[in-house]
């Protein structure tokens, strides 16, 4: 206990030689402040510069500031902090603590916590009733290398044997119980920089409006209606057909927050970046730390890694983003996805999800909202639909292995394009969408990357391959890194273009098209022309699309918003099924991303070549990107390839690919067949397990005729909702 003590004392004593402003004893101010008559707390562990800070706060606002170990505990108990805790020792030190916080009383002030006030749970609730409180996130490095410099060797709470990262690593789950607003100080960051951004931080707080949805195609002086993210995660498409963007764009984080990202696992990345995009009043911290925890659990994906980055050869990587439950990238956002839907929901009506998918969407979908529980889970209804003849058996049977509960998927006898086409029509008919709310109380909502919640997400796994790379030592931040992706409805793109719009330095999207080559004949050309165009069937079943939602999204970012293009260009294209960009804005996209196609002959070769030479097996998608980076990039940076899928999902194509013949019927067997002639990655649990339990059952086939559509959602409304009610 003396070395506690001793260390209590030291950090005192340089917290009282680095706080320049004089204490004002006045707890009560009349000045009216950002949060009005509530306090502003500083929360975090000891050396985080809580009262350093709090003082320039409080000078730079006018406001009194509190000090709550000099102006609450000592003068409550009338002797030094350390000396109390010298005299009852570490926990009931806390309890002591905890009951002179309980009876602490202030308004409009700036008040600096101690850093075990948050781990008493009846003290922390009354001063978060007072205020906002403001959680100071400072490193671990960064924190130890202050309080050795302190002299400080032990804090309150470490017991013998753990060290003190130990201690602030269990700390931090108190914290961000919490926390109302997370300031990530990045390394390096002075108290005067950390103080600018918690006024920052505070002033983003009040002005939610300032984070407000626009539509692609509406222009933003038109219209008085604030669209909040809880709004565009129920509505998913805008009511004049646009796509959902952030009015004012994504927040920029600086270098040195980037690498306090380096060291976290990619839950932690994830609600740090997402908490920078979703403002605190829509969805607050604590509970959007809840969802992604709940979604990027090991028991939900194979990896501990989430989406591990892997050397492939040369200076290419592979970041593997099929190791969630349905072996598809579409799980890293439609695991979590679902949750911010249910949260997000009104509580008066029964929401119906409806997708379109060529193939990985739906399972993912139907995986994602089936792991709701409670009434979240009654009253949200999933309908997909997928084409008949354009999705891998497996992917078929992933889908229709979905029975329990509110969920189906319904397959058409057209392509990806008409179901698409056909939702987006049931979303834009006024008078179906108000018989579906009048006669079962009903609303539709999608979950495809139109939405913006699904689009979202995406942003992290970017980013956290860049990351990667920054802690492996592959590369330092601020170097460049391309991606490849391969796309058809340009989501996945988009989500890079957003992550470089944050900070992450990606030279060039470089996206990847199949035979079906419309992405890269408009990035080439600027011209969309689908006149007379023939959707073309390929071993890369989930990019066979040629109308591509999300080239809206981009358009728009390109054009700087130019809603009333967007609006021309798209109403052209569903008019005339053809438009083409205006020849400086050609020069723009093709600054911003290269694209190019790939043969099917080529994109089997190339699972074949990296098999040969590494024994790492790629899926027809992945293939599909080995062939454009081969082709397009110079390999004077690292490039990332995103891997989609499992290659187990492909299985005949991959069997093609590597000239394997006396092949299984069952997709079980196909599957452990595969695996034995690879040395990575390994077999996809989850997908097995699902084949395993589902085995070949029948499912609905419907006509491509868009009544007979609309006929299956209100079959599935009243066997959903009905029954219920």
């Amino acid at each position: 206990m003396g070395l506690l003590n001793a260390g209590w004392l030291a950090l005192r004593a340089v917290r009282c030689c680095l706080s320049p402003f004089p204490t004002s004893r006045s707890w009560l101010s009349t000045r009216a402040s950002l949060l009005g008559h509530k306090n502003l707390l500083l929360m975090g562990p000891p050396g985080a510069g809580k009262t350093t800070v709090g003082r320039i706060v409080a000078h730079r606002l006018g406001l009194p500031v509190i000090d709550i170990d000099d102006d609450v505990l000592e003068k409550t108990w009338k002797m030094p902090v350390a000396a109390k805790l010298a005299a009852v020792g570490g926990e009931r030190f806390l309890e002591e603590e905890g009951d002179a916080l309980c009876n602490f009383a202030a308004s409009g002030c700036v008040v600096s916590l101690t850093g075990s006030n948050p781990l008493h749970t009846a003290a922390m609730q009354h001063v978060k009733d007072s205020g906002l409180v403001v959680y100071l996130d400072v490193g671990c490095e960064d924190i130890v290398q202050r309080l050795a410099r302190m002299k400080v060797n032990r804090i309150v709470g470490q017991e013998a044997g753990l060290s003190m990262r130990d201690i602030l690593g269990y700390r931090k789950q108190f914290y961000e119980r919490w926390l109302d607003v997370r300031v990530l100080c990045g390394t390096g960051d002075t108290m005067e920089e950390v103080a600018e951004k918690v006024v920052k931080a505070v002033e983003r707080y009040q002005n939610r409006d300032a984070e407000t949805y626009v539509s692609t195609r509406t222009d933003q002086g038109s219209s008085n209606q604030k669209t909040y993210f809880s709004d565009v995660v129920i509505e998913g498409l805008a009511t004049d057909g646009g796509l959902y963007v952030p009015k004012n764009g994504f927040p920029k984080l600086d270098a040195r927050e980037w690498l306090r990202l380096a060291d976290m696992s990619y839950p932690e990345r994830a609600l740090v970046l997402l908490e920078k995009c979703v403002h605190p009043l829509d969805v607050s911290p604590v509970d959007l730390r809840t969802m992604i925890f709940n979604a990027y659990v090991t028991s939900n994906f194979s990896s501990e890694a989430v989406a591990p980055v892997k050397h492939l050869t040369g200076n290419q990587y592979v970041q593997e983003l099929f190791h969630g439950p349905t072996a598809s990238f579409k799980d890293l956002a439609l695991q979590l996805m679902p949750q911010l839907f249910a949260y997000c929901l009104p509580q008066m009506c029964n929401y119906l999800i409806l997708v379109a998918t060529s193939g990985d969407t739906g399972s993912a979908v139907l995986s994602g909202f089936s792991r709701l529980s409670g009434s979240d889970r009654h009253r949200t209804g999933v309908l997909v639909f997928f084409p008949e003849e354009g999705v891998s058996e497996i992917q078929k049977l992933q889908m229709t292995s979905y029975r329990e509960g509110n969920a189906r998927a319904v397959s058409v006898r057209s392509d990806f394009d008409f179901c698409q086409r056909s939702n987006k029509r049931m979303f834009g008919e006024s008078g179906l969408s108000g018989h579906l709310a009048v006669e079962y109380g009903t609303v539709l909502s999608t979950a495809n990357s139109i939405n913006w919640a699904r689009l979202l997400p995406q942003v992290v796994y970017h980013s956290s391959a860049y990351l990667d790379l920054c802690r492996d030592g592959v590369i330092k931040f601020g170097q460049p890194i391309d991606v490849c992706i391969p796309t058809g409805n340009f989501g996945n793109a988009m989500s890079a273009v957003y992550a470089k719009q944050m900070g992450i330095p990606i030279r060039k999207v470089i996206c990847a098209s199949n035979h079906n080559r419309i992405v890269t004949d408009f990035i080439t050309t600027g011209e969309c022309d689908l006149r007379g165009r023939p959707l073309m069937l390929s071993h890369s079943p989930a990019i066979d699309i040629l109308k591509s939602s999300n080239l809206e999204r981009f358009i728009h970012h390109v054009s700087d918003g130019d809603s009333r293009l967007v609006r021309e260009l798209f109403a052209r294209l569903d008019a005339q099924q053809h438009f083409q960009v205006p020849g400086p804005l050609v020069g723009r996209i093709q600054r911003e991303v290269l694209a190019g196609w790939c043969s099917e002959d080529d994109c089997l070769a190339a699972i074949q070549s990296v098999r040969t030479q590494t024994g790492y097996v790629m899926d027809t998608h992945t293939a599909v990107a080995k062939v454009v980076a081969d082709r397009l990039q110079d390999g004077s940076c690292p490039v990332v390839l995103c891997a989609t899928a499992h290659y187990g999902k492909f299985a005949p194509a991959v069997f093609e690919a590597l000239d394997i013949r006396n092949i299984p019927e069952d997709p079980v067997e196909q599957l452990k067949t595969l695996a034995s002639a690879a040395s990575g990655p390994e077999t996809h649990r989850g997908m097995m397990r699902c084949l395993e339990e589902s085995g070949r059952r029948g499912h609905t086939v419907c006509q491509a005729e868009y009544s007979v559509l609309v006929e299956e959602v209100e079959n599935m409304i009243q066997d959903s909702f009905l029954k219920v009610m």
